[in-house]
């Protein structure tokens, strides 16, 4: 079988990791073939051919016509293989990263092509500057990384028979043996707004003997950047046991050897690695628990118990009025960015819900009003027994007494189910369907809309750039 593979570029990061580790989980079982708009330098276990009309939209590539984009895919996979190839994978497609992609798929599948579609992430889920007006390919595979969608795209049209869960697969994390004192809790990410950095730092807050939290990485986007350093700065005034961008003055090998334990204070993921990695390691992982994600890691067996919900604050630490005008307005504008209206009344009524009881969790919150929560922590030694009255985990946090058991049991959970091995398992057999079984369905843009609106989850870290 010869399977050619799509993605815009090969720039270091989640994606390209998950296709790479796709491509050597096919060595010995298919022939493969990837073509990018920007190789990168990446390496890759097979030929890499560059096509710049793949790649996310440039003025220079401005007047290319998808049309013309298609045919040099076809003759990019010719000049390795006369007779073509049996099929299409292609990465994140519904990203409009590209404004000419869903064009030049549907140009390709005119010609025959077949196609096994790759969603990673959506344009529906809080990321309106990535969102298409022009409906997704049609009667075409599709594939996913978690349960939680595999439901959404059935509710949104798909049909079974053209859907495939597809989990990625998980490498062990390096790790410096021989370390000493465990002194830090490490949270090994890229600093952008949704991994709720806010919630880390105030988690730190509850620390004991001495331990640090260390953040790996900064994030690369501006508008992340821009709130990345205002909390940089903002650390720099107040006693933190906080260390920003360690991965850039340490290597992340040593730091995973200092690590007593990892974190993950997330309020959205795809995949979620970060349930998974920290057990290759041989370190414990708790933080905050997202259940349309851990449900997947917990059928496979996985021990999360120690992970929570939510951490409720006092709505009376924030400007609370400030608050509810922010959030109502965020919601109605997100709304009309994807063009689904929403009854103020609803939206009134779902911020009550979220704020019953005077309570409020803290991922709702963004960054501003998250410093607000951390001032009146800092300041008053009584507000962490008022946390800790309302989030009675907090007076015990992090890592069980014994958690050697734990952590043998799930790093053999996460060997056996989310190896390179069983990943090439699961795509020869769903290679294997796209080739025989033909599939007559569509993606309902506005169902998939209403099934990511969710504003029992709307926090403005996800929602709101400007805020």
């Amino acid at each position: 079988m010869k399977i050619a593979f799509v993605h815009y570029h090969l720039k270091t990061g989640g994606v390209t990791t998950v296709l790479k580790n796709q491509v050597s989980a096919l060595q010995g079982r298919c022939k493969t073939l990837v073509l990018t708009g920007d190789r990168a330098g990446t390496r890759m276990a097979c030929p890499v051919v560059e096509i710049p009309g793949l790649g996310y939209d440039r003025p220079d590539m401005d007047n290319v016509p998808p049309e013309v984009v298609a045919e040099m895919v076809q003759q990019a996979i010719c000049e390795i293989w006369p007779e073509g190839c049996d099929l299409i994978h292609v990465h994140n497609p519904t990203l409009a990263k590209n404004r000419r992609f869903l064009r030049i798929i549907k140009r390709l599948q005119q010609s025959g092509v077949k196609f096994f579609l790759q969603i990673h992430d959506f344009a529906e889920d809080g990321r309106p500057d990535a969102y298409f007006d022009e409906s997704y390919p049609a009667d075409c595979h599709y594939g996913v990384i978690n349960r939680r969608d595999v439901d959404i795209l059935m509710r949104a049209g798909l049909k079974a028979q053209g859907l495939h869960l597809l989990p990625n697969a998980v490498t062990p994390l390096p790790v410096s043996p021989g370390q000493g004192k465990k002194e830090l809790i490490l949270y090994p990410v890229r600093a952008i707004r949704r991994k709720n950095i806010g919630e880390a730092i105030l988690l730190s807050l509850f620390f004991e003997n001495g331990l640090r939290l260390a953040i790996t990485q900064p994030p690369n986007s501006p508008a992340d950047i821009y709130r990345y350093q205002e909390w940089v700065d903002w650390a720099r005034g107040h006693p933190l046991p906080v260390y920003f961008a360690a991965g850039q003055k340490t290597d992340f090998a040593v730091l995973v050897g200092a690590a007593q334990s990892m974190i993950t204070t997330s309020i959205a993921e795809g995949f979620g690695f970060a349930y998974l990695e920290p057990w290759t390691a041989g370190k414990f992982v708790w933080g905050r628990r997202l259940k349309a994600i851990c449900r997947d890691f917990e059928k496979q067996g996985l021990h999360l118990e120690e992970l929570y919900d939510r951490l409720d604050v006092p709505l009376a630490w924030i400007d609370a009025e400030t608050f509810a005008n922010q959030w109502q307005a965020t919601v109605l504008r997100a709304g009309m960015t994807f063009g689904f209206p929403l009854d103020e009344t609803d939206v009134r009524t779902a911020y009550d819900r979220l704020t019953v009881r005077g309570q409020v969790d803290f991922g709702i919150l963004n960054e501003p009003f998250q410093r607000q929560v951390l001032e009146k922590v800092l300041h008053d030694p009584s507000c962490k027994r008022t946390l800790r009255s309302l989030n009675p985990w907090l007076a015990a946090i992090g890592v069980p007494s014994n958690p050697a058991a734990i952590i043998t049991h799930n790093r053999r959970a996460v060997a056996r189910h989310y190896a390179i091995h069983a990943c090439g398992e699961r795509l020869m057999e769903i290679y294997r369907l796209v080739v025989s079984k033909p599939v007559c369905h569509r993606i309902d843009k506005t169902a998939l809309l209403s099934a990511f609106f969710d504003l029992e989850r709307f926090s403005l870290l996800k929602w709101n750039a400007s805020a």
